[in-house]
């Protein structure tokens, strides 16, 4: 070794082994394969490592083998495509991988560096490679290519199972979460079928909630102590992993046909669970995840560990769920329950509210509800919906309730699936209110609260309806009692009258009348309204009707019994501000005297004159200490035949109108009506102004007074309004004293004439009148009925039956006239009493 001239040794120089080394031996026993092949492929030579990795022999390959006839299929299109086009532009390549195919049959992975020699004029004339063994390389790669997958896969999980999460957190009901997990294991996993199911533990079953896919999995709901595999995953809470169809014919019979017949390879049941997260002890199942894949495939340990943590997020946006539904199931519960008091206050009536309670309930709450009350001799039963329980399995239930007072919810079984529930009322039983919930419900032991609270809202309010029914109906046994039931019954006038109890009103109202005898040539007439409802305003009324007919004397006159009831009211409160209109009548005169204390004023009709108000004599209310306390009185003489009308404030005061206004249509009313019969004439006006659905009482009073000379009405064609006219004809032939043999006679062939006219005159006129005009002199009564119909008969015909030979047999004279319409004009002889 010499010196390089730094003091050192030479190291430039080849470092001599202490052996030869052949070159021969190092060409056949490189680490590497050498193959000399000429430019079209074919192998020249070969060295012994080559032959070694690949089993053949040299024979086999020098002047017979091209080196991509060595290749695979896919390797031998690579090699035309890239290899030897990048070999002859570049005159080299380097770590081109291929497969190999040994001369058994298997295949070695290998890099080939090759490089094209070329003659001195260019042309290609050698191809010198090598070939490394690429196995182990080729193995290092595929781990990295699968953890590379698997990260990706991962990654994958992950950014499904974050989104699932997402979605979850933005779901606030169980159905949406539902359908959030459902969604799921196709996104992390390609399951091609996914279901879930919620449990219901009231009704201790499992309720299909959403799924996805094909709809191969089962959509039902499943008792929760079924033996299917997804019932026994929600009572174990276990995850169940069915691999294949031969391991579902072991464990899960069901289960293997629905995977055969669906064509599922495997099967995951996955419980949904609340609690910390990888603690199954303790933790609440609220459902259970099922999905499905098509082939068969074994879930990595990381795969199970996203499945589990997938459960249990689900269960926890479950948990949110149910606490949702159940903060907003007891808004609803209180707003129904709150609407529902107002709804039953709205009507005051027992049976009107049961029938708004059924009502209400369903379909909202209930399928089928039914209030039974134990209200008089045969009980008030309200019901709605359907279908209805088994009647006796029904009667012996509610019999059971009334008499301990307890509810009874177990509303599970199939021969008792309704509830049924006391309706109490400071401790007595008033009733029970059974009832079915609606379809998709919870039972209703889980809604015992709710319906507690709605039976004792319901008993209370129908309590008070039937107090204010017991109290209403003594307030108006006690109204009608005070009102005149006894009215004065005398030839030289009449009194007709018409009470009106409000159609809506909660309590009874103060209005009254009354007429008496002061003397036997005076008349008294009132009408008067108290303030206030109830007993106290018909105590107040009974109390002031009496003071009056105490007050009354010939002497006194209206003002000075106003005056008096005046200090009357000092003394009674409850009478203050009452409203009141006294009239007196002398019946000798037919001088009639008025006074008003802040009353409407009377209407008079007079004989052949338009209805005038009586607008003197008024002060202001009783008691009302405004003004000076001295009353006012008027007089007015009246024609025979006058009628005098006395009301309350109720039949013509409403509030979306001027009272003007309903003195205009009172006005006209009463004149349309100048000719109708006394008696119906105040009911009919109240039925013109008022109609049924009115929120006043309202009370008339209707005084005729002297005798006509002449009767004359007008009637509709109305059969209703015969038995009115008779009543007011026999007054009328009392009050000209005829005998009553002729004033029977007479009312009879006057009936049967009004009857045929109406019938044949007017079979298609519902809007014809008939008039009616009766005289009566010192020896005959003379009665003539007219109309103005078509008759479709004539003769002996127009008459019913034995119409026409009544009238001939109880009249003297009947004669017709059909020149405008038809007349018949009947006249009998007065008979000596």
């Amino acid at each position: 070794m010499t010196d390089n001239g730094g003091g050192g040794p030479d190291v430039t120089q080849d470092v001599r082994v202490p052996w030869d080394e052949d070159p021969g031996d190092l060409y056949e026993h490189a680490p590497c394969g050498y193959l000399t092949m000429l430019p079209d492929g074919t192998i020249v030579k070969v060295n012994e490592t080559f032959l070694n990795w690949t089993g053949f022999d040299r024979a086999e390959l020098i002047g017979h083998r091209r080196f991509r006839d060595l290749l695979s299929p896919g390797d031998k299109i690579y090699y035309e495509t890239h290899y030897a086009p990048l070999l002859s532009m570049q005159d080299d390549v380097h770590e081109m991988a291929f497969e190999l195919v040994r001369a058994d049959g298997r295949r070695l992975p290998i890099l080939v560096n090759s490089i094209l020699g070329r003659d001195p004029s260019g042309l290609p004339r050698v191809v010198r490679t090598t070939v490394f063994n690429a196995t182990e390389r080729r193995g290092y790669e595929k781990e990295l290519l699968a953890a590379r997958r698997a990260a990706e896969a991962s990654e994958q999980r992950v950014g499904a199972l974050q989104q699932v999460v997402a979605d979850l957190a933005a779901a606030p009901t169980a159905v949406e979460v539902g359908e959030a997990v459902a969604r799921a294991p196709g996104f992390a996993f390609g399951a091609t079928d996914a279901r879930v199911w919620l449990l219901d533990p009231d009704r201790e079953q499992l309720r299909a909630l959403a799924g996805t896919g094909r709809g191969a999995l089962v959509a039902e709901d499943i008792p929760l102590g079924s033996p299917l595999p997804v019932a026994e995953v929600a009572r174990r809470g276990d995850l169940h992993v069915i691999g294949s169809v031969v391991q579902a014919e072991r464990h899960f019979p069901e289960l293997a046909g629905v995977m055969r017949e669906a064509g599922h390879g495997t099967v995951v049941l996955l419980p949904l669970t609340a609690g910390f997260a990888g603690e199954s002890i303790g933790a609440d199942v609220l459902g259970v995840l099922c999905f499905a894949f098509v082939e068969e495939r074994e879930l990595t340990d990381s795969e199970l560990r996203v499945v589990r943590l997938l459960g249990h997020q689900a269960g926890q946006a479950l948990d949110r769920a149910r606490l949702y539904d159940d903060a907003r199931r007891r808004e609803e519960r209180a707003t129904f329950l709150a609407e529902t008091t107002r709804a039953l206050d709205e009507v005051p009536r027992l049976m009107l509210r049961a029938r708004r309670l059924v009502d209400r309930l369903v379909p909202e709450i209930a399928e089928w509800a039914a209030v039974r009350l134990q209200v008089g001799p045969a009980g008030l039963q309200a019901e709605s919906g359907g279908p209805v329980p088994d009647p006796v399995r029904l009667a012996q239930r509610v019999a059971v309730v009334s008499g301990h007072g307890k509810a009874d919810l177990a509303d599970t079984d199939p021969d008792t699936d309704y509830a049924v529930l006391p309706l109490t009322a400071g401790g007595k039983v008033l009733g029970t209110l059974a009832l079915r919930m609606a379809p998709g419900r919870r039972a209703a032991a889980a809604e015992a609260g709710f319906l507690t609270d709605l039976a004792d809202r319901a008993g209370l309010a129908l309590e008070n309806a039937r107090l204010y029914e017991q109290e209403r109906a003594v307030a108006r046994t006690l109204q009608r009692s005070l009102l005149a039931s006894d009215l004065p019954n005398d030839p030289r006038f009449a009194v007709e009258t018409h009470y009106q109890a409000a159609a809506h009103d909660l309590e009874v109202g103060g209005d009254w009348f009354d007429a008496f005898l002061i003397t036997s040539d005076k008349l008294a007439v009132v009408v008067g309204d108290v303030v206030g409802r109830g007993i106290d305003a018909a105590t107040t009324m009974g109390q002031l009707r009496s003071a009056i007919r105490a007050l009354a004397s010939a002497e006194a006159g209206p003002a000075r019994l106003l005056e008096r009831l005046d200090r009357f009211v000092d003394r009674v409160e409850s009478a203050r501000m009452a409203t009141v209109v006294y009239c007196e009548v002398d019946l000798s005169t037919s001088e009639l005297t008025y006074a008003c204390a802040g009353h409407l004023p009377p209407l008079l009709a007079e004989p052949g004159a338009a209805p005038t108000y009586l607008l003197e004599g008024r002060s202001g209310a009783l008691g009302s200490r405004a003004g000076r306390r001295i009353r006012d009185e008027h007089r007015v003489r009246l024609a025979a035949g006058s009628r005098l009308l006395l009301y309350t404030d109720g039949l013509i005061e409403r509030r979306h109108r001027r009272i003007d206004a309903g003195f205009e249509m009172l006005a006209r009313a009463y004149a349309g009506r100048r000719d109708s019969p006394l008696p119906g004439l105040t009911a009919g006006l109240a039925e013109s102004l008022v109609g049924r659905e009115h929120h006043d009482d309202v009370c008339l009073l209707c005084l005729a007074l002297g005798t006509e000379e002449r009767l004359e009405r007008t009637i509709g064609a109305d059969p209703v309004q015969i038995a009115l006219l008779r009543k007011d004809m026999r007054g009328w032939l009392a009050s000209h004293e005829v005998d009553e043999e002729s004033t029977q006679a007479v009312l009879l062939a006057c009936s049967e004439a009004v009857a045929n006219a109406i019938e044949h005159g007017y079979r298609d006129d519902p809007f014809g009148v008939v008039d009616i005009s009766a005289e009566v002199s010192a020896g005959t009564v003379e009665v003539r009925v007219a109309d103005r119909g078509r008759w479709v008969v004539t003769g002996d015909e127009m008459f019913r039956g034995r119409g026409l030979q009544l009238i001939h047999r109880v009249m003297d004279d009947v004669t017709f006239d059909r020149t405008e319409g038809t007349t018949v004009t009947m006249r009998r002889a007065r008979r000596v009493a």
